[in-house]
């Protein structure tokens, strides 16, 4: 169905609004002052409403959210919660656990949520700290039916039990917000530098990664039916925040996407609680996967951030039975932003990804020409088990 000529100025005021807001504010977030960031005159803040309920300013709610796709007796609750301001400002909806088993961003949003005082509060925040509650549950990535719910936004009412669970979270959450970060982690036994991924062709989204301290920034359109990607297609500017492992909680890495994410608050005007960073991190325009070719146990030389040369070993795989041993070397100059862990792994296991600081000309322009780099390998390497998804 195509949509009303009223949604679509709708969508078009709020990405423009909010362009407006991020590029005032990330001037204030540079500027060497310790004084609260320049906002608006404060005005009467109308109430904010979601999932048939009504937030007043200055109030914490706990909502739920049901998709629908379960049986009905045995459908599972989600949490969603809404912190409504005293004073005008954008809805920043923070996602995590879209994949059930990455666990750093529940965290995150916990933190970031209990930190903030409502009365001080400029604008909302929704914040789901467990999106995929059913694959969290099992201590999976994946929904019941075994696929990725971060490959069907922005849904289908009448398609598959996947795509009909995004398309009642998209409509029913994501619709409401005019910012949105979706944190994550590395995928199938791998780790992630704390970095934001995002599409750098566009305007608010590039001006929204430069309000996340020193933290690496990776242009990225985004996977095809990801939230993020979905989001901005929809006018909502979006970005993914990768730190970690899954399976685990890693303080080191979720202190990092808490002071990220309330530097971006601080950024918008929503707080006055400034963050202080060392120095800035790059742009990395590009990145690489590096295969094994062999199979056998993965024993990594370089570390998660490091810097590394053309011809440079990143790691060895060892065949357990022959002894054999076969050296990976770098095929590329770059820093190491995602890598496995030491495991087994088969012939054509991507083990290293390795970013490159490539100039901003060299980000295609036109979108149809532009290869998009995967979120994560499950996109990259196929559906598990050859699974094949569902026509929409």
């Amino acid at each position: 169905m195509r949509p009303s000529s009223r949604g679509t100025a709708r969508r078009a005021f709020r990405l423009l609004s909010f362009a407006v807001i991020l590029l005032a504010a990330s001037s204030a977030t540079h500027a060497q002052t310790n004084a609260a960031p320049q906002t608006a005159e404060l005005k009467p803040k109308s109430r904010v409403r979601l999932l048939g309920q009504e937030i007043p300013p200055g109030t914490r709610q706990r909502l739920h959210w049901t998709s629908g796709a379960a049986i009905e007796g045995f459908a599972t609750p989600t949490p969603v919660i809404v912190l409504n301001g005293r004073g005008p400002g954008p809805v920043l909806c923070l996602t995590a656990a879209i994949h059930g088993d990455e666990l750093n961003g529940i965290e995150v949003v916990r933190r970031v949520l209990d930190d903030v005082d409502v009365e001080e509060l400029n604008g909302a925040i929704i914040g789901v700290p467990i999106v995929n509650i059913h694959g969290f549950y099992r201590g999976t990535r994946y929904l019941p039916d075994r696929r990725d719910l971060n490959r069907h936004f922005p849904g289908n009412p009448r398609g598959s039990a996947a795509t009909r669970i995004a398309h009642s979270f998209f409509t029913e959450i994501v619709s409401h917000c005019s910012a949105l970060i979706d944190l994550h982690t590395g995928s199938l036994n791998r780790t992630n530098l704390p970095q934001v991924r995002a599409n750098l062709n566009i305007p608010s989204v590039a001006r929204m990664t430069q309000a996340f301290g020193a933290t690496v920034v990776l242009h990225s359109i985004g996977d095809r039916k990801s939230l993020r990607r979905a989001a901005t297609e929809a006018g909502i500017p979006a970005v993914t925040f990768e730190m970690g492992e899954p399976m685990r909680v890693q303080p080191e890495q979720v202190e990092h996407g808490v002071k990220a994410v309330q530097t971006l608050m601080y950024a918008l005007g929503m707080t006055r609680q400034r963050r202080y960073w060392g120095d800035p991190e790059p742009v990395y325009y590009a990145s690489k996967w590096v295969r094994v070719d062999q199979g056998g146990i993965l024993f990594s030389d370089v570390a998660l951030g490091e810097y590394v040369s053309e011809g440079e070993l990143l790691g060895v795989v060892i065949d357990p039975i022959s002894n054999n041993q076969y050296r990976i070397y770098s095929p590329l100059s770059g820093r190491v932003l995602g890598m496995a862990l030491n495991q087994v792994v088969l012939p054509g296991f991507a083990a290293y990804r390795i970013g490159t600081q490539t100039s901003p000309s060299g980000v295609v322009k036109n979108r149809e020409q532009e290869t998009s780099i995967p979120e994560d390998d499950y996109e990259e390497e196929g559906l598990e088990d050859g699974l094949e998804d569902e026509p929409e």
